[in-house]
């Protein structure tokens, strides 16, 4: 099981997510967490998909989309400082990532699949990762974080937009 990491190992923005990460066994969370994903988002027709609850926000789609780009990234970075790459990682924008993904135009059953597989991919990194590896630092967006505090980041970015997408779009 993957210790959930300390304040000290992940900067302070990120306790929010890290919060929203409840007790036990985080692989099987994330699979869990797979699943309800895929629950919440696969009933939403594509005109639902494209509604945004106030001016300047995300669509669904794109809540979902900037779900599994920053997964993606959050991976990449788990890899790099899982496999002891001490070379410092670049920040995003976000906002960026979702004007050039143009996700409104994709179907929302290709933005879910992509989702999925991403979530899979992850999954299966996370449990491959030598015991030891979890304890590694590295230096991303300017600050330092662990390899199990980026695990544990993931966990809570897509909770928190699940429960955004519950509470503010459905």
């Amino acid at each position: 099981m993957i210790q959930r990491p300390a304040k000290n190992e992940y900067p302070d923005y990120y306790v929010p997510y890290l919060d929203l990460v409840p007790e036990g066994d985080l692989l099987q969370l994330l699979k869990e967490n797979l699943q309800k994903t895929v629950s919440l988002f696969e009933g939403i027709s594509e005109e639902v998909g494209l509604y945004r609850y106030a001016s300047g926000k995300w669509s669904i789609k794109e809540v979902l989309g900037h779900i599994t780009d920053t997964e993606r990234i959050m991976s990449y970075r788990l890899l790099r400082v899982g496999r002891g790459d001490q070379t410092p990682l670049a920040g995003f924008n976000e906002n960026d990532y979702v004007e050039g993904a143009q996700i409104n135009r994709l179907p929302m059953e290709n933005i879910l699949q992509d989702f999925t597989a991403t979530r899979n991919a992850t999954i299966n990194l996370i449990q491959n990762i030598p015991a030891e590896a979890w304890a590694n630092k590295g230096n991303a967006n300017g600050m330092e974080i662990t390899t199990r505090a980026i695990a544990y980041i993931i966990a809570g970015h897509q909770i928190h937009h699940c429960k955004i997408v519950e509470e503010r779009y459905l």
